[in-house]
């Protein structure tokens, strides 16, 4: 019986080879995993931060646009009252 477990266990291995992970494979895996983090992370870093300065950009831009209007009608609101007080100083 013996001879037989240990011809199965030969053949096994024959056939089904172990594979056995080393600390070679480990430290291959892990400065494959460093690089790609090394490499990525400044273009990750670097898209977020043009994100938020885009959306700030914009929000400025809004405010602006507002204040460049409100300027726009001050401005004739302004025009409009001169113009009734130079009127108003000839008539009377």
């Amino acid at each position: 019986m013996s001879d037989k477990l240990d011809l199965l266990d030969e053949v096994d291995s024959v056939i089904n080879p172990k594979k056995m992970l080393d600390v070679n494979h480990l430290i291959y895996v892990l400065l494959s995993v460093l690089l790609v983090i090394v490499v990525l992370f400044p273009k990750i870093y670097i898209q977020q931060q043009i994100y938020f300065m885009s959306r700030d950009i914009s929000k400025l831009k809004g405010e602006y646009d507002t204040l460049k209007e409100e300027n726009r009608l001050i401005s004739s609101s302004v025009e409009s009252i001169r113009y009734k007080n130079q009127i108003l100083d000839t008539l009377f």
